[in-house]
């Protein structure tokens, strides 16, 4: 069903598949009487055939505007593939009375969850807008239906064919990017319509006329194929007067063949391998099964939780835990409109044999078959999907959003309340129907891909005026709500912002601690140490942690950064004391034990391989300490893995030692966000934490001051074969709670922050050489990266570096910012605010940003005032003494044998060649 369409990680296990399964048998099941969320509606539907659902929340001031065009990938023919995602890309390019690119003026008027994607069934278009602009939003959406021939000429073709091509290239550029088209091939019969990719064949899309692609939009875009939704602080009543006004006069397309279900069962096993540039081995196992929203898709999405969706998963208990066949083992199933899949993906633990790894997921598969699921397992698959539900009516839009839900049900069922008949259907079913589709399914008709590594009369209103868009409306400033605080009796402080829109508390505990605590012998210690915490406490093992936390509806996760640990619980607030109960046993008695850690050291070393066979992980794993400099706390790989040394030689006593020394009340903040009172939890968390012992005071970070890089450097990394090559360039910026830190970010905006930034437009818009650049600042106590990031094709390194280095001249003052960038970038970053905080994990984002870099507590209440404040003398001054081309560091990563010597003829700095560890290199 459309809760479970995306791939769901692996998880650990504790015990041997079969001794789980006996004790099983015996351990009641836990109910959780979870509610099926209700999403109230409105359906209108125009003249024209346009289908119209208004659903009010008015919790802020954002509306989601969703549309849902009917056509995928699966209406095309052989050999005029790709059109729907193309089609996808032409449609943000500009229209006849909307003549501009439609992400950089969206962004403009604030929007957030802005994006387009397509698959087999749909393409669909979605963003959050201000309320204040949802007229200006419905105009720029209504033109690209109504009036997108008029401006689509060859020169546009041309261009968004060259980005989609780059977009291909970098998909399968990816570790296993070769997967999906021979999955698509093998596993649908000749001619079925997902026997192809949604992306298309380059052959294809280089063979797209301007004939072709008018005529299926022609055929394929019009009004009475489409389902508008319209989520958020709006009323039916002028929704619908919204939508008539603007879509109206839009004539509706032809008629158009409903393609009916065609599951092409398979018969017998079928086999392909293929080698690919990857550290590990990868099984992919498919069987073709019923499709969305069908009586058998909740059963068979229940048994893939109960196989491979999560920690106490049968294949993640077997293969990555107990056998340690496996780093992830995971089972999904995949839905379409016509058909679906069933997926099982292993990949192989280095130096282990595949074969090895494929037998036990089998006897796990088939143990499964023959009984069916525990009930205890089939409570727990039911309380994780479910939960799952309850989340989604937290957020009005963007994926999985509610009004995604509406529109999904509406285009594919007619009814949008699909949904619901989904959830009751997994709410009622036992293990007996779990097992007979199993038994339907997947006994038979397998593709193996083995992956090695690489030796109707209908009428239209009165013309809308459209020879300007609607007038944009205000800025809001953003009003979260107050900080409230209390001090346990241990010191631990609480800090709370309430948020009622959803029976959920979200809890994060952030500990002063962070990458920058590792020292040289010991990097990747602390991401290791958050990660140990999951595997179990001195009374409850991995596998009881994570069986307690679904049983619960509850999500848990431990994450850090450079500066922070930080220890997440989102927890229904039925559950909460029992949730609050585990989360705080596994945050003060964590176990270590040795198994544990030597089976996460391999896990951890098989990380680290695959960052280093990826061209963007590989830059920025040695980019802070070219930066930095080594032995400074910061120049550890951004992704806090370590190196493979230090994570080889960690102890048991190493994690114990650490978490004694950072783990502590007086070295935290636990930030409490959602549906409760400071009252009614204060208690709640006395009684969880009040027993946690600060002894002493935790150790002091040395994060040094650096001093500014002399003169430009240029380093180059060897990935031979790469199709593309990966452009690095970065320098320090000041710390995150600088003074003027919102205005560079303004600045940051206009040079490579938003899709309609300068050097994006440069590179993807303009030259087509790239799916997408962009400049970040990156978050940090002490001085911090400042990069932009730059995958490009390898013929076209040399041009790109050379349009980088000039882009950077002119940020810095040979072309200063003009007023009319300025005000787009002050406009997107003001009026996408309120879409920011939508969810209460949202909300602790920007609460845990205040807690961590310590900033003022109306840092986000001010935002706007500053930020409108700007004026271009001021950004340009800001631009001039903080982005410096002369201190720059420069870092290529490709294929050297094809763009060193272009590199190098540059002279943009002295040129010095590092492995993948940094080190340099004759």
């Amino acid at each position: 069903m459309s809760f479970r369409r995306t791939m769901l990680a692996a998880s650990i296990a504790l015990l041997s598949a079969g001794a789980l399964h006996a004790a099983e048998t015996s351990k009641p099941a836990v109910k959780n009487d979870i509610a099926i969320p209700d999403i109230p509606y409105t359906r209108f539907v125009l003249k024209n055939g346009l289908t119209l659902l208004v659903h009010e929340d008015h919790k802020t001031p954002v509306v989601a505007i969703n549309t849902w065009y009917h056509v995928g990938s699966k209406n095309e023919k052989p050999g005029k593939t790709g059109f729907a995602h193309l089609f996808e890309h032409l449609m943000f390019s500009g229209s006849e009375n909307f003549n501009q690119t439609y992400i950089n003026a969206l962004e403009r008027i604030g929007a957030t969850d802005l994006n387009g994607t397509t698959n087999g069934d749909r393409t669909n278009y979605f963003q959050n807008v201000p309320t204040s602009m949802v007229d200006y939003a419905l105009f720029a959406e209504s033109d690209r239906m109504g009036h997108l021939l008029g401006v689509l000429d060859q020169k546009k073709l041309d261009l968004q064919r060259g980005v989609v091509q780059n977009e291909k290239r970098q998909g399968e550029n990816r570790p296993y990017g070769v997967t999906r088209q021979l999955l698509a091939e093998n596993t649908w019969p000749v001619g079925h319509p997902y026997s192809w990719t949604t992306i298309g064949s380059m052959a294809d899309l280089e063979a797209a006329s301007m004939s072709d692609v008018q005529e299926w939009f022609k055929t394929n875009y019009g009004p009475n194929n489409v389902t508008l939704v319209l989520a958020g602080d709006i009323t039916p009543e002028q929704a619908r007067e919204k939508v008539e006004k603007y879509y109206g006069d839009i004539p509706a397309g032809p008629p158009l063949a409903k393609q009916q279900e065609w599951i092409a069962k398979r018969t017998g096993t079928h086999r392909g391998t293929v080698q690919d540039r990857v550290p590990q081995a990868r099984i992919y196992r498919v069987w073709n099964v019923p499709g969305v929203h069908t009586p058998t898709e909740p059963l068979l999405d229940l048994a893939a939780q109960v196989l491979g969706g999560g920690k106490t998963s049968r294949l993640y208990k077997r293969l990555v835990y107990k056998d340690q066949l496996a780093t992830e083992a995971s089972a999904f199933n995949s839905t379409s409109e016509i058909a679906g899949q069933f997926y099982m993906v292993l990949t192989a633990r280095p130096g282990v044999d595949s074969a090895k790894m494929e037998r036990a997921g089998d006897e796990e598969l088939q143990a499964l078959i023959k009984s069916g699921p525990t009930a205890a397992e089939l409570e727990r698959a039911k309380t994780t999907m479910l939960a799952r539900s309850t989340r989604t009516i937290e957020r009005i839009g963007g994926f999985g959003g509610k009004s995604d839900l509406l529109a999904g049900c509406a285009t594919y069922t007619g009814n949008p309340d699909c949904y619901k008949d989904d959830l009751k259907a997994i709410k009622a079913a036992t293990p007996a129907q779990v097992k007979q589709a199993l038994q339907a399914w997947l006994t038979d008709g397998d593709y193996v891909l083995d992956v090695q590594p690489y030796p109707t009369n209908l009428a239209t209103t009165a013309k809308l005026d459209r020879s300007q868009p609607p007038a944009m409306g205000k800025a809001e400033t953003l009003k979260l709500p107050p900080m409230q605080t209390a001090t346990l009796s241990n010191g631990l402080k609480v800090v709370l912002a309430e948020r009622h829109a959803a029976a959920l508390v979200n809890f994060s505990l952030i500990v002063d601690a962070g990458y920058a605590s590792d020292v040289a012998k010991t990097q990747g210690l602390a991401s290791l140490t958050g990660r140990m915490l999951e595997e179990g406490t001195t009374s409850r093992s991995a596998s009881a942690i994570s069986e307690q936390f679904e049983a619960l509806g509850a999500e848990f996760s431990v994450g850090a950064s450079l500066d922070s640990a930080n220890v997440n619980l989102n927890a229904l607030k039925a559950t909460l004391p029992k949730a609050l109960e585990v989360y705080a046993d596994v945050i003060q008695h964590p176990a270590f034990a040795t198994n544990e850690l030597e089976r996460l050291k391999k896990d951890r070393l098989a990380a680290i391989a695959r960052e280093k066979a990826n061209p963007q992980l590989m830059g920025l794993r040695v980019l802070p300490q070219l930066v930095y400099g080594a032995g400074h706390a910061y120049a550890v790989p951004v992704t806090g893995s370590g190196a493979e040394a230090s994570v080889s030689a960690l102890q048991r006593d190493d994690l114990l030692n650490y978490h004694q020394n950072w783990f502590k009340p007086n070295n935290a903040t636990l930030l409490v966000v959602g549906d409760t009172t400071l009252a009614e939890i204060t208690p709640l968390l006395e009684k969880a934490f009040g027993g946690w012992k600060a002894n002493g005071a935790a150790p002091k970070k040395d994060i040094a001051t650096v001093a500014p890089q002399a003169k430009p450097l240029v380093y180059l990394m060897d990935k031979p074969g790469a199709q593309q090559s990966v452009i690095y360039g970065v320098q320090l910026a000041p710390p995150s709670n600088a003074p003027d830190e919102v205005e560079l970010s303004v600045v940051n905006d206009v040079f490579g922050g938003t899709f309609s930034s300068r050097i994006n437009m440069n590179l993807r818009e303009d030259k087509h050489w790239s799916y997408g650049v962009n400049a970040s600042l990156w978050s940090a106590v002490g001085q911090r990266l400042y990069l932009s990031s730059s995958p490009v094709q390898t013929d076209k390194t040399k041009e790109s570096l050379q349009e980088l280095v000039q882009e950077y001249a002119n940020i810095a003052g040979a072309k200063p910012i003009t007023a009319a960038e300025l005000a787009d970038a002050q406009t997107n970053e003001t009026l996408s605010l309120p879409g920011s905080v939508e969810t209460a994990g949202q909300l602790s984002g920007f609460y845990g940003n205040i807690i961590r870099y310590k900033l003022p507590e109306d840092y986000y209440n001010t935002y706007t005032a500053k930020v409108t404040a700007m004026t271009p003398a001021q950004a340009n001054a800001l631009a001039a003494r903080s982005i410096t081309p002369q201190r720059l560091v420069w870092l290529v990563v490709g294929d050297l044998s094809k763009v060193e010597a272009g590199v190098r003829s540059l002279n943009i700095g002295e040129v010095r060649k590092i492995d993948a560890d940094g080190k340099l290199l004759p």
